[in-house]
């Protein structure tokens, strides 16, 4: 039995066998959310080497200039005058 674990490989092996019994249905969620933290932690990085490399043509144009929208009115309120949403 001393010569089982004399290596970290035996160890290893429970520890995975255990995981696919136990959290096999957690495993794809899991994944997921690994794969997506990845994604998030790629996308920061790339910003943080191009933080300072904006060609000056288009950061002041975007600051200067206005933007125009359209203001939508809240849903529900058809009749405008305040009244609650009829049902």
């Amino acid at each position: 039995m001393g010569r089982l674990f004399e290596s970290p490989w035996p160890i290893l092996i429970i520890i995975i066998v255990a995981l696919l019994l136990f959290a096999a249905p957690k495993l794809p969620g899991m994944a997921r959310s690994l794969g997506q933290s990845m994604r998030i932690l790629k996308s920061e990085v790339k910003e943080m080497k191009n933080d300072g490399k904006q060609t000056p043509e288009s950061s002041s144009s975007a600051s200067e200039q206005p933007v125009e929208g359209k203001v939508i009115p809240p849903k529900g309120n058809d009749q405008g005058n305040g009244s609650a949403p009829r049902v």
